[in-house]
C-alpha cells in the first residue's frame, strides 16, 4: 500500500461524511464528488465497506429512492452521530493539518 493510500485511508470517512452532510447522495455520486476534489485514487469497491461500517456505527442511514434513470438507489444521510462524529473530525483535522502544514512549510525546498 502506498503512503498515499495510507494516509487516505485515515481521512476518507471524514470526508464522505462531509459529503453526505452537504446533501444525501449514494455511492456511485460519492465516487464521483471525490474525484471532483481530486481524490482520483478512490474506486467505488473502497467507498462501499466504509459506508457499510459507518451504517453499522449508527453515523449514517441509508435509504432507498427512486431514481430519474434506472433503478432505485440507496441514499445515506447523516445521523445525529454522524453529525458529532464529523464535528470532532474536522476539530482532529484542523488541529493535525496546521502544525503539520507549519513544519512542511520551515522544512523549506526538499533536496
Amino acid at each position: 500500500m502506498s503512503l498515499r493510500s495510507q494516509l487516505l485511508k485515515g481521512i476518507l470517512e471524514g470526508c464522505i461524511l462531509s459529503i453526505i452532510q452537504q446533501q444525501p447522495t449514494y455511492g456511485y455520486e460519492l465516487s464521483v464528488k471525490l474525484q471532483e476534489f481530486g481524490l482520483n485514487d478512490v474506486s467505488e469497491g473502497s467507498i462501499y465497506p466504509i459506508l457499510l461500517r459507518l451504517q453499522k456505527e449508527k453515523l449514517i442511514q441509508g435509504e432507498m429512492k427512486k431514481s430519474e434513470s434506472g433503478p432505485k438507489r440507496k441514499y445515506y444521510y447523516l445521523t445525529d452521530e454522524g453529525y458529532e462524529s464529523l464535528k470532532q473530525f474536522i476539530h482532529h483535522w484542523t488541529t493535525i493539518k496546521q502544525p503539520v502544514d507549519n513544519i512542511i512549510e520551515k522544512g523549506g525546498q526538499i533536496r
